[in-house]
């Protein structure tokens, strides 16, 4: 009973400190990360290559493929990619396996207490990261010096012997057992660090641990084939394309490579098994990706004759979100930059709304304002799935900058609804006008061109700033907005002498004021956004 506390206790501390060590790394890569990920391209080599790194940094193969699920079901990676980048997860996940097969666990403590110390005399931001990354480290080995204290006394347990000696004849029995102590643990790092322990207390030969081994690499996948649950076909694709992978590649080292696996590392390390193990992981995917890769093609072309696709679910996503997936949160940086993305894709839909709301206005085309109606819907839903998002992204372990990043999106979200509803109003009062029958005069017309123009350059620009954090824009578009306020009150005189002189109607003088109010309030939320992207000068860029 007392092995079991200390065993489990001290995966808990193995888990958590790896946690806490792939936090800090990534915090410390922070931008860098999302642009190793903008390095992906078609090339699947260089897939391998992102896949590698990013997983190297938040040491989790499961979290990589997950946030990648998220990717393609965002529909800003396809499968193509997708394959490289689980294949070079697999081998990202080694490095933990590598660290924890050398005996350094006496240096834990030494490594826990600097981080301590300098997370509590410096205010650096980096050198916290750096110390989060050292205290994460040294966790992580304590929680390896409970477990190999735990196992001590299973070595003299006849049970364990006949289950060691019954994987040895039977390594099936050795796959199913790897699958499904990954599968509940949910970290195939977590997995081969207990097999690790056992083999450094004498309990588990090569041979009885390779089976295993190969069960933990499957059983990985089942944190990516749950991630699918409610994601569209595409996602699923992802998750089956890194089952396949995986299968495939314990049939070719059962079938095939084990003796020759054995036969390499032994002759590396003949004596320390633990070293044994961790050196099988690393050549066990890095042989596969070597393999298998030349017929990714073919995986890809399984995964989706496994998972079609219907016509039905690729019209869901219309009024759905397309850069967001809660997959993402898994690294926040990345998953920040892509809401970034998603904030402009929702600005764009208040463009198209304000543009057919004018024209519905100018020509009396009843569809254009239906279409205003229809872009108002899509833009609330945007509004509500962002926002959602964005409060999710709250919870992450996110550093001061993208907090700060995090709470401009939201005060820009709804500002660009608010120019959504400026439109709306517009169609309503299109509506009102061709019901009626009025027409403006060609000099009221022409007016309204003004400010309209202006209006909808400022929110095109004010979105276009914030998209290239362009500062010099910005200034421009508070320029056009002096101008704004200036032809707002020409504007109104006009009017008034018009109404003196007959030449516009009462009612048609109350839809043209409301137009010009929208229109102004238009170009006001314009100058919102800007103010939020002045809370981010100094900080970092958008």
């Amino acid at each position: 009973m007392e092995s079991a506390v200390y065993l489990i206790g001290g995966l808990g501390m193995f888990l958590y400190g790896m946690n806490v060590m792939g936090d800090g790394l990534q915090k410390a890569a922070g931008e860098k990360l999302k642009n190793i990920i903008e390095m992906l391209t078609t090339n699947k080599v260089m897939g391998v290559l992102v896949g590698t790194l990013v997983t190297a940094i938040i040491q989790s193969s499961s979290a990589t493929t997950v946030m990648t699920v998220g990717f393609v079901n965002a529909g800003i990676m396809n499968l193509q990619q997708a394959i490289g980048i689980i294949m070079g997860a697999n081998i990202g996940t080694t490095v933990t396996a590598q660290l924890v097969s050398f005996n350094i666990e006496k240096y834990a403590p030494i490594t826990i207490g600097i981080g301590m110390v300098l997370w509590f005399v410096t205010k650096n931001k980096n050198i916290k990261n750096f110390s989060e990354i050292l205290i994460g480290f040294g966790i992580l080995f304590v929680g390896m010096g409970f477990m190999k204290d735990a196992a001590a006394p299973i070595a003299d347990m006849p049970g364990v012997h006949s289950a060691i000696l019954a994987f040895s004849k039977n390594p099936l029995l050795g796959v199913i057992a790897g699958f499904l102590m990954t599968g509940i643990i949910q970290s195939s790092s977590a997995s081969i660090g207990i097999l690790i322990v056992l083999a450094s207390q004498g309990v588990l030969p090569i041979t009885a641990a390779l089976p295993i081994l190969y069960g933990d690499n499957i059983g990985t996948c089942v944190t990516s084939l749950l991630s699918t649950v409610g994601a569209g076909r595409n996602a699923k694709r992802t998750a089956i394309m890194h089952l396949c992978f995986n299968i495939i590649g314990t049939l070719l080292f059962m079938l095939v490579l084990s003796k020759p696996i054995i036969a390499l590392v032994q002759h590396l390390d003949p004596s320390n098994v633990p070293r044994q193990i961790a050196n099988t992981h690393t050549l066990f995917n890095i042989v596969n990706v070597i393999v298998l890769l030349p017929f990714s093609n073919y995986i890809v072309k399984l995964a989706t004759k496994l998972v079609p696709i219907t016509a039905e679910e690729e019209e869901d996503r219309i009024s759905t979100t397309k850069f967001l997936d809660e997959r993402i949160l898994e690294t926040p940086s990345i998953a920040l930059s892509n809401t970034v993305d998603e904030v402009i894709r929702m600005a764009s839909r208040s463009t198209r709304s304000l543009n057919a709301a004018y024209d519905a206005i100018k020509t009396g085309d009843l569809e254009k304002r239906n279409k205003t109606f229809e872009y108002e819907k899509v833009i609330n839903t945007l509004q509500l799935d962002i926002t959602n998002f964005l409060f999710l992204l709250t919870t992450k372990n996110l550093s001061d900058p993208e907090r700060i990043k995090t709470d401009v999106m939201f005060h820009i979200v709804n500002d660009i609804e608010r120019v959504g509803d400026h439109a709306e109003n517009l169609a309503e009062i299109a509506g009102f006008m061709h019901d009626k029958n009025i027409k403006f005069t060609s000099d009221a017309q022409g007016e309204l061109d003004v400010i309209f123009k202006i209006a909808s350059t400022n929110f095109y620009d004010s979105i276009t700033a914030i998209k290239t954090n362009d500062y010099e824009l910005a200034d421009v578009v508070r320029k056009r907005e002096k101008e704004i306020d200036v032809l707002e009150k020409k504007t109104r005189n006009s009017h008034m002498a018009r109404l003196r002189a007959g030449n516009c109607s009462v009612e048609g003088g109350i839809y043209f004021s409301d137009i010009i109010t929208n229109l102004e309030r238009i170009s006001d939320h314009s100058i919102n956004i800007l103010e939020e992207m002045n809370r981010m000068q100094g900080h970092v860029s958008l």
